[in-house]
């Protein structure tokens, strides 16, 4: 047991250590070759009898660390119950606390009570002290002995200036006979007035300056000065008058800019007032066209005043006085001028449009919105084809160009009115307000509806004697949109020009202007095909078989067919027509598109017949007068175009030997073949065996 503790005593253990420190203690444990004999059986009964002593150590280390974990459970709940019972302690030590604490705060509202008290009596105590000091001293002035130190030592003169300014604000509450006194100054002052003399003037100003009655006096003299003055013209005499009192109010008062100051104010707020709320309170339930324009006039001049006014010496923030003095006069008028001024624009706007229907004793039609009427209009975009009857506007456009002026003249008075009413921060949105009132009655209801109006007027492509008025309303239509964007840039972009609701305007402006460009393509391609019909008709009716194959070749007078002559005449009228109907590049596009189309229905109707060869003579004299016509438009395609069908005419004519010579030359070597073959077919004499091998 010994050599058991001292090898355990050994740190750290190691049990292969441990055991070779045993072994080499124990006889007989050593190696072979030692000094004793290694003896198995003794080291066996020493491992035996070591591990005996290590049980026994193990059990009595066992009861050990029972014996202590009993203890340590025994310590632990006298710990606890320790613990609870200092718990406990505490929370009556906190209760004692807080109980301590409420005494405390009681006593001390008590003694803040009691501070308030004192207070409350000390303080009209001091207050009688001091009263009573100031009636001594009082009383000093009035028998004009000055006794008291203060006043006798020069070096208390601070003193002596504090109770002289508390016996002044004294003397200016002791009770007296105003009116008795006041009236014997204000007639003095007005007789130095009259005498002119500034001085006398200045002296009785000043006696009242100091009292209370000076604010009755400065309103007196507004009244004897402005006597001669607001009673003609208020704004023009209140300009006036303030000069007047600027150049005196110097002379007569030691504190002028706050006299002229009280002038101005007393001009806005008494007589400014009430003539701006006697002009407008008459007509503003009555005449919303009148209040407007009286709102609009008296803010203006207001403001104008304002700004002569701004010249004077007012005193430190002249702007921020001036604004509120037209605030407080305008306000109840400018919370709702938007409301008014888009009342009144729509009612204007609508008795303007139906008494120019009326005076045409027109009915307007209802275009109609959304469902079906939006299929037509897609299936009319597509098709180009004519929905429902077409109505006879006996030339009527639907458009005026007065109509036109007087909704643009009300529309640019209500953006001048807007940009002068309303408040900055509301000028935009207002802008934009009246704009689409613009919109809905200028583009929509007058504009729109008049689109409307003459595509149900365009006839049918195969109607005789067809009068096509279309191109009269794109010639009003464009000039009426030249007046609408020039009133949108010079009057409602600078309105709008630095706010959000610039790209809201343009946005609308340009769907607006896409939509009826639309109406209009849709409009001038239907009125396009009507002229080529009728130019079908003409020619239907007009040219006949023989003009091309007479039976007498050599009798043929005429220069040209009678057909050519109508059809030229009719072309030369319609583009005459559209240079007069429209500017700029869409004359060139639609007289483009016309001169292609007449240049197909010349060529198509020229395959129509067979040609002898005088009538192929006529034939190319005809196509050289639509060549001539064809000049008129201006556009070199169309004339290229003309240009190569009369030299495809050569071919009716031309001797079979020199076909393909004629076929390869400048104007014809690119076309195709089959359209040379097409018009060679159209000779009678192609069936010839002789002309089919030169051609071929």
């Amino acid at each position: 047991a010994h050599f058991s503790v001292e090898l355990f005593q050994l740190e750290p253990f190691v049990a292969d250590e441990y055991i070779e420190r045993l072994v080499w203690r124990t006889p007989g444990g050593g190696s072979r070759g030692g000094p004793e004999a290694f003896d198995p059986k003794r080291l066996l009964e020493e491992f035996v009898n070591h591990i005996q002593e290590l049980q026994i150590m193990d059990e009595r280390i066992q009861r050990k660390v029972e014996k202590l974990e009993q203890q340590c459970q025994k310590e632990a709940k006298e710990f606890a119950k320790k613990v609870q019972e200092l718990q406990k302690s505490n929370q009556v030590a906190f209760q004692h606390f807080q109980e301590l604490d409420e005494h405390i705060s009681y006593v001390a509202t008590k003694v803040c009570h009691l501070g308030d008290q004192l207070e409350g009596v000390n303080t009209p105590r001091q207050r009688a002290v001091e009263a009573q000091k100031l009636m001594k001293y009082f009383n000093e002035f009035l028998d004009g002995e000055l006794k008291s130190d203060v006043f006798t030592n020069s070096e208390k003169i601070k003193e002596a200036a504090d109770i002289i300014q508390k016996l002044h604000l004294i003397a200016q509450e002791l009770p007296f006979d105003r009116q008795v006194h006041f009236s014997r100054l204000i007639q003095e002052f007005t007789s130095a007035q009259r005498r002119g003399e500034i001085s006398r003037m200045r002296e009785v100003a000043a006696v009242l300056l100091h009292f209370k009655v000076n604010i009755h006096f400065v309103g007196y003299y507004f009244m004897l000065i402005g006597g001669a003055y607001l009673r003609n013209d208020i704004f023009e005499d209140a300009g006036i008058l303030c000069q007047r009192v600027n150049k005196q109010v110097g002379d007569i008062f030691s504190n002028p800019e706050t006299v002229l100051a009280k002038l101005i104010q007393n001009v806005f707020e008494i007589k400014l007032q009430s003539f701006v709320k006697e002009q407008l309170e008459e007509c503003r339930k009555s005449d919303a066209e009148q209040y407007l324009k009286n709102l609009y006039d008296l803010y203006t001049r207001t403001t104008n005043l304002s700004s002569k006014l701004m010249e004077f010496n007012l005193g430190t923030d002249k702007q921020t006085f001036l604004s509120k003095l037209i605030k407080s006069i305008f306000i109840s008028y400018l919370e709702n001028y938007i409301e008014v001024e888009t009342g009144y624009l729509k009612s204007r706007s609508a008795m303007i449009l139906q008494r120019y229907y009326d005076s045409k004793n027109h009915q307007k039609r209802s275009i109609g919105t959304g469902g079906i009427q939006d299929l037509k209009e897609r299936i009319r975009q597509r098709t180009n084809l004519p929905l429902g009857p077409s109505i006879d506007t006996h030339g009527e456009t639907f458009l005026s160009q007065e109509v036109v002026v007087n909704l643009l003249q009300e529309t640019k008075q209500a953006f001048e009115r807007c940009h002068r009413l309303s408040d900055p921060s509301d000028l935009p949105r207002n802008a934009f307000r009246i704009f689409t009132i613009l919109v809905e009655f200028l583009c929509i209801e007058h504009i729109d509806y008049a689109l409307e109006t003459g595509l149900a007027g365009i006839p049918s492509s195969d109607s005789r004697n067809a009068n096509l008025y279309f191109l009269d309303v794109v010639q009003q239509a464009n000039t009426i949109f030249h007046l609408f964007d020039k009133q949108f840039n010079d009057h409602l972009m600078p309105l709008i020009s630095s706010s959000p609701k610039l790209s809201e305007c343009l946005q609308k402006k340009k769907e607006i202007i896409e939509q009826m460009e639309m109406k209009l393509d849709t409009g001038i391609d239907r009125t396009l095909n009507c002229m080529i019909g009728q130019m079908k008709h003409i020619l239907a009716a007009e040219q006949k078989k023989t003009d091309f194959k007479p039976e007498d070749e050599n009798n043929v007078l005429i220069q040209y067919t009678n057909a050519c002559v109508k059809v030229c005449a009719y072309v030369r009228k319609q583009v005459e027509k559209i240079k007069n109907s429209m500017d700029g590049k869409n004359v060139d596009t639609v007289l483009m598109e016309l001169g292609v189309r007449f240049h197909r229905l010349i060529y198509e109707h020229l395959q129509q017949y067979s040609y002898s060869c005088m009538g192929g003579m006529l034939a190319i004299c005809d196509v050289a007068e639509y060549r001539k016509c064809a000049k008129d438009f201006k556009i070199p395609m169309v004339l290229h175009l003309f240009d190569t069908l009369h030299a495809l005419c050569n071919l009716l004519v031309v001797a079979p030997d020199n076909l393909k010579q004629v076929c390869s030359g400048e104007q014809l070597a690119n076309l195709d073949k089959n359209i040379l073959h097409s018009f060679v077919q159209l000779r009678a004499d192609y069936r010839s065996a002789r002309l089919a091998r030169h051609f071929s």
